[in-house]
């Protein structure tokens, strides 16, 4: 579970590309054990905070610590030492085609570590066992499907044992039994290793489900306007941009499957599910 100590700290972060602002001004902490959520509309600029917090972009302005380390004044062996605590799930998977799964999981072993054979098979099969993928080592990526591939990948991102895991939208390409499973094994993940967990979505049913920590990314604006718990966020946010995101822009439905046949805010995150049932867990319903 999170506690409140800032394991990555954002400060004044402005995202370029030459003189093309993406976003300015962007100010937020990611506590350790979040199970954080990069979200916004499309092309707001999500994919480019990921880059700039696994140290792929260097900001325009501004700065991104690692709890007091300064990523960008670092020295070049500090930076990397904290790029190996971390691990990465993109959104493809990005498996190598021509090396089974666990080939796949143990190139950052036999890359970064001095770990013996028979040690690195033991991890692997450790990791491929946690992401529910026990015997599937031999299996090359063409031979699973998508959702298996989404968890040989993040047995892979966790074959470092790292202290922070960043997913690019992990969720999307999933059927929703599968991006289902794949929400409560980040759960799981989190609850029994204690990683902080960053992830790019605009998948609102895994928003809610997971996230209990966020930043909203505007275009129009190009800053940041909310942060918080997802789920608060819907239920007392004022912003209108926050709401029609956070609600897919249906406000003020008729709920007739609802019994009552009464007209209410109702922001729904999945088709058979209505806003009153979160607002009433916090106490808010009608």
């Amino acid at each position: 579970m999170p506690d409140s100590k800032a394991h990555i700290t954002v400060r004044n972060l402005t995202m370029a590309y030459g003189s093309f602002v993406i976003q300015r001004n962007l100010t937020f902490t990611i506590r350790r054990g979040d199970i954080f959520i990069i979200m916004g509309g499309s092309g707001c600029g999500k994919s480019s905070l990921l880059r700039h917090l696994v140290g792929l972009k260097e900001p325009a302005e501004g700065h991104v610590f690692f709890e007091d380390v300064n990523f960008w004044e670092a020295e070049e062996e500090e930076r990397s030492s904290i790029m190996r605590r971390c691990g990465v799930l993109y959104q493809s998977g990005a498996l190598w085609s021509s090396m089974t799964l666990a080939e796949n999981v143990a190139l950052p072993l036999e890359q970064y570590t001095n770990l013996s054979p028979a040690q690195i098979r033991e991890i692997v099969s450790t990791k491929l066992a946690l992401a529910g993928l026990a015997g599937f080592e031999k299996f090359y990526p063409s031979e699973i499907s998508g959702g298996m591939q989404k968890r040989a990948g993040l047995a892979r991102a966790m074959a470092l044992d790292p202290e922070i895991l960043f997913f690019d939208e992990p969720s999307a390409g999933l059927d929703p039994v599968s991006a289902s499973r794949l929400d409560n094994l980040i759960l799981e993940l989190r609850d029994s290793l204690g990683s902080t967990i960053v992830i790019v979505t605009h998948e609102l049913a895994s928003i809610f489900a997971i996230g209990n920590n966020s930043v909203f990314l505007d275009p129009e604006t190009k800053t940041m306007i909310a942060k918080g718990d997802p789920n608060v966020l819907l239920a007392e946010s004022s912003d209108p941009k926050v709401r029609s995101f956070l609600s897919r822009g249906v406000e003020g439905i008729y709920t007739s499957n609802r019994g009552k046949g009464q007209l209410h805010k109702c922001r729904p995150y999945a088709s058979s599910f209505c806003c009153q049932d979160l607002l009433r867990s916090h106490g808010k319903g009608e």
